[in-house]
């Protein structure tokens, strides 16, 4: 297969899935759109939640990623029951984690009460934890049959189901936030409710197509929990908790480059949050590159093939550097123009530019980090990128921020130098990687 080829086939998986990305995104823009008619201690309770939240999910979501290389490494050796055993298989696992981390996610709000947080904002939060905890579970679900469709390279399905979750989760919200059809208003919990009904509603719709869906009955996606093997569950957990832990790292490292702008002051906090904000939406068209990549090298290592192993990662990590370039030379070219967009005050939106310049070079590498990272996936090969994440976040890019931002004063600037550092280390450090490892098809 010819570079053209595999360029061609990466962006039609991709597209699909960076639709289906975004659609999951819009969930909680429409959350934090209606919830702020209610108030800014609702929305302020709100993003204090869905951060604590997402970094609790990460890991079941990293962990659901194990069954897409298994899968499509036993479509392309031509096993196609074995890619119905690997579902189950991942059903078990993965249900078995998000019961664990629902439990989890419930108890932390307990603590919120001692996060020195406004009186208002942790009275609504508690119970909006509680709520959204009750939606890990069907998310998890979700998702497994997302990761299962994906490997066999049909993401469409899920992609069309996340988008049209947006206007049920609209018409729920606007139900129980504002108490329509004689229930009461609910407010922020409301929001969670609507949330969880939303995405029980999208687990169901994707299983019982999955199970009644022609094109898959070769790959057998019946439930089927008898005889189960050990060995198979041991693999997917071997590869999904370094998936998972190396998220959280990520995620982790964000979190705490957000406190450190709290310690600068408001001014470069929300200058920090814009330039996140559109760092983050560049970041959704990426994953459904970089998920596109995983399928590819899974698939022709299945094959074993290390030339079209190559072939597709390379094709995978080069889409991705070349969009995020493109993005870059965006950020530069609006620098001035793009925080006007959410703020008029003049001191932000000067840092804020500051800041698209390093989100610029930012871009290119986050991209590279993030392709390689997920090629590497497709090897099912975690372990070594997890510890190298944790080197490059937290023992490199996280030091060298709070060197520069504090000691040499560089402010919000060098926080952003110290995590653009990071990314050029985790980005330079996978690429040599996957070179390495993709040579050596006999040990993948």
């Amino acid at each position: 297969m010819n570079i053209k080829t595999h360029i061609r086939e990466t962006v039609k998986l991709a597209l699909p899935i960076s639709t289906g990305q975004l659609g999951h995104i819009m969930l909680g823009v429409v959350d934090s759109l209606m919830v702020g008619r209610v108030g800014s201690a609702p929305l302020a309770a709100s993003s204090l939640v869905n951060g604590i939240f997402f970094l609790v999910l990460v890991i079941g979501i990293g962990l659901s990623m194990a069954s897409t290389p298994l899968i499509a490494m036993a479509k392309g050796a031509n096993k196609f029951e074995e890619c119905g055993r690997i579902l189950n298989h991942s059903i078990v696992v993965n249900v078995s984690f998000a019961v664990v981390i629902s439990a989890f996610a419930f108890a932390l709000s307990f603590l919120i009460p001692f996060l020195n947080q406004p009186k208002d904002v942790a009275d609504q939060a508690v119970p909006y934890l509680m709520v959204l905890s009750g939606s890990v579970l069907p998310f998890i679900i979700f998702q497994s049959y997302r990761q299962f469709l994906e490997g066999l390279s049909k993401p469409n399905a899920p992609m069309v189901i996340a988008v049209l979750a947006n206007f049920l989760n609209a018409f729920l919200n606007w139900i129980f936030i504002f108490g329509k059809f004689g229930i009461p208003a609910l407010g922020l919990t409301g929001a969670g409710i609507a949330t969880t009904i939303t995405r029980w509603v999208m687990a169901l719709a994707l299983m019982l197509y999955t199970l009644n869906y022609k094109a898959v009955k070769i790959y057998k996606p019946q439930l089927k929990f008898t005889g189960l093997n050990f060995s198979l569950i041991k693999k997917i957990i071997n590869i999904g908790l370094p998936s998972g832990f190396q998220y959280f790292l990520e995620v982790g490292a964000f979190s705490f480059a957000a406190i450190m702008m709290g310690w600068l002051g408001k001014i470069p906090l929300a200058a920090h949050q814009i330039a996140m904000n559109l760092a983050s939406v560049t970041y959704m068209i990426i994953l459904g590159i970089s998920s596109a990549g995983t399928i590819r090298v899974g698939i022709a290592s299945g094959e074993r093939s290390i030339t079209e192993v190559r072939k597709a990662g390379f094709t995978a990590m080069g889409l991705a550097v070349s969009v995020m370039f493109c993005f870059g030379v965006t950020f530069i070219l609006f620098r001035n123009f793009f925080p006007t967009l959410y703020i008029g005050e003049r001191q932000v939106i000067e840092l804020a530019s500051q800041l698209l310049i390093v989100a610029a070079l930012f871009q290119i590498f986050d991209g590279l980090q993030a392709s390689s990272i997920s090629v590497l996936r497709g090897l099912t090969d975690t372990k070594i990128p997890a510890l190298i994440s944790f080197a490059s976040y937290w023992l490199i890019g996280i030091p060298i921020a709070m060197l520069l931002g504090f000691y040499f004063s560089l402010g919000a600037v060098g926080v952003w130098i110290g995590l653009l550092i990071s990314l050029v280390s985790l980005g330079s450090m996978m690429l040599a990687r996957f070179n390495i490892k993709s040579k050596h098809l006999a040990s993948i």
